[in-house]
């Protein structure tokens, strides 16, 4: 490995390689392709990493379009990928520009006018900027395709496919997944030239199937009106450090977040309502220590990683058991210990019960649960005569998210279309599945049939009017076509004209 490469790691205190690593970078040092298993948090990013930015490093010439490319699911995962590598880099003089969805073009195209050795990226925003011929991946000789098992979930192996048939055909490809479904065993069959398949850890714990011992679990049954002040004492506990706090709705999350806020905590929210200035702008604060406690939904929080997580709490059951494994992932991550915390609330439990039989965990009965009971201070360790506020002269410990500064990363806005009408496709496939953009209000008239309501109407006109009728009917009426009178009878005096009421004659 390149000495600059490795002497920007050694500042950074990273001596020792993980297993991922350890048998995973020979072998893409020496280029060839990879099929590479782990689960989250154990530094899948390094082990294809570095071979990337010393493959740009050696390569001839200063090209301003970039050799490598990263696709990876999520816009927050994209971050944090692109922030280990600019690590990596500092020395060597790496170029790393970072896509996705929820930004404006301007800096993404302006950043690749200037040139850049990777890109990393979400692929919707890079098939956008790949038509818009900003982008030019005829010059990129390695693919890593990063969590490629969560990119299937989440509907992008057909953007995978196009984009992978854009770059040449002559490429080093790197597929990373912790889970290998017959769909990615095709994808890298097709794609992949004679990969080598290297797993780190067992077949436990890569699948997820089993949970880590590094992970205290708990449960406990648990009522509504007390999960707040059960969660405010928790994250008192003795060894407690960092928690992220998992709750099913967007609205749960704000509620929970604004609760802790006002018991004295610093605590910030991040779902899908919020723009993506606003959710980076919470993630920097709790990487940096500003805050300790993270709300979030199960969508926001995917490709987070911070290492000092030390309790993920469940304040709402997931839905299943692959939920439940993705959520306490979160902490006992990079080789450390951490706490895992669920509230089964009654109307939970069938759903808990599920759960814990397909993982097989010891909680088919979570013991009824009370933020004054003393088993619920004894195994998490919270000291004696803990309140649910936070005492006065601990409120100082951190700056809190206003200390964080909103970056202007020019939102665009609601997960609308991006430039040219297209709606962005690694936008707004977040909470449920489905973008904002495809939940349009709508309401009925009078007559019986739909109209677009107040929400669609205002995103209708900010939009480009169809240029004629005709292309008006091919993608939707314009507004002069689409609205009709409703035809209103009127009661004469003598009844004429008037639909006449049995009850009345």
């Amino acid at each position: 490995m390149n000495a600059e490469l490795a002497d920007a790691l050694e500042a950074e205190g990273i001596v020792e390689p993980f297993p991922i690593q350890e048998l995973a970078l020979p072998i893409a040092l020496h280029g060839s392709d990879i099929i590479g298993q782990a689960r989250t948090g154990t530094g899948k990013t390094l082990a294809f990493g570095l071979p990337l930015l010393q493959k740009a490093q050696e390569a001839p010439g200063t090209s301003k379009r970039p050799r490598a490319l990263v696709v990876v699911p999520t816009r927050e995962l994209a971050i944090q990928v692109a922030a280990d590598l600019t690590t990596a880099s500092k020395r060597s003089g790496g170029r790393i520009l970072t896509v996705y969805g929820g930004r404006s073009y301007e800096p993404q195209v302006n950043g690749l006018k200037e040139g850049t050795d990777v890109v990393v990226g979400t692929p919707g925003r890079l098939l956008d900027l790949e038509n818009q011929k900003h982008l030019r991946l005829d010059g990129v000789s390695a693919v890593v395709l990063d969590e490629a098992d969560k990119m299937l979930d989440l509907g992008f192996l057909p953007d995978i496919e196009r984009i992978l048939t854009k770059t040449p055909n002559e490429r080093q490809t790197m597929l990373f997944s912790a889970t290998m479904p017959s769909e990615i065993v095709s994808l890298s069959r097709k794609y992949l030239t004679r990969p080598t398949h290297v797993r780190a850890g067992d077949d436990n714990e890569i699948d997820g199937s089993s949970i880590t011992g590094r992970i205290t679990q708990h449960a406990f049954r648990t009522h509504q009106m007390d999960k707040i002040e059960m969660l405010a004492r928790l994250i008192q506990a003795e060894d407690h450090g960092q928690s992220m706090v998992f709750c099913q709705t967007k609205r749960t999350c704000d509620r929970v977040a604004g609760d802790l806020k006002a018991r004295g905590f610093a605590v910030a929210a991040v779902h899908g309502d919020l723009g993506q200035s606003q959710r980076e702008r919470a993630l920097r604060a709790f990487r940096n220590g500003k805050i300790n406690i993270l709300v979030a939904t199960d969508v926001a929080a995917r490709g987070l990683d911070v290492d000092d997580v030390t309790h993920v709490v469940n304040y709402e059951t997931p839905e299943d058991e692959k939920t439940y494994t993705h959520r306490i992932g979160r902490t006992g991550r990079a080789g450390r210990s951490g706490t895992a915390v669920t509230f089964v609330d009654w109307q939970e439990m069938p759903r808990w019960k599920l759960i814990n039989g397909a993982l097989d965990l010891p909680f088919s009965e979570p013991e009824e649960t009370y933020s004054t009971s003393p088993h619920f201070f004894e195994a998490l360790r919270i000291p004696a005569g803990t309140k649910g506020k936070l005492a006065a002269d601990k409120r100082d410990e951190h700056a809190g998210l206003e200390a964080e500064e909103i970056e202007d990363i020019g939102d665009t806005g609601a997960p609308r279309g991006d430039r040219g009408g297209r709606r962005d496709r690694d936008r707004g496939r977040g909470e449920g599945g489905r973008g904002r953009d495809r939940g349009r209000s709508r309401r009925r008239t009078r007559g019986g049939r739909e109209a677009a309501g107040a929400e669609g109407s205002a995103e209708k006109a900010g939009a480009a009017a169809p240029a004629s009728p005709d292309t008006a009917r091919g993608g939707g009426r314009s507004s002069e076509e689409g609205t009709r009178k409703v035809r209103r009878r009127r009661r004469t005096r003598g009844g004429a004209g008037a639909r006449r009421d049995p009850e009345n004659t």
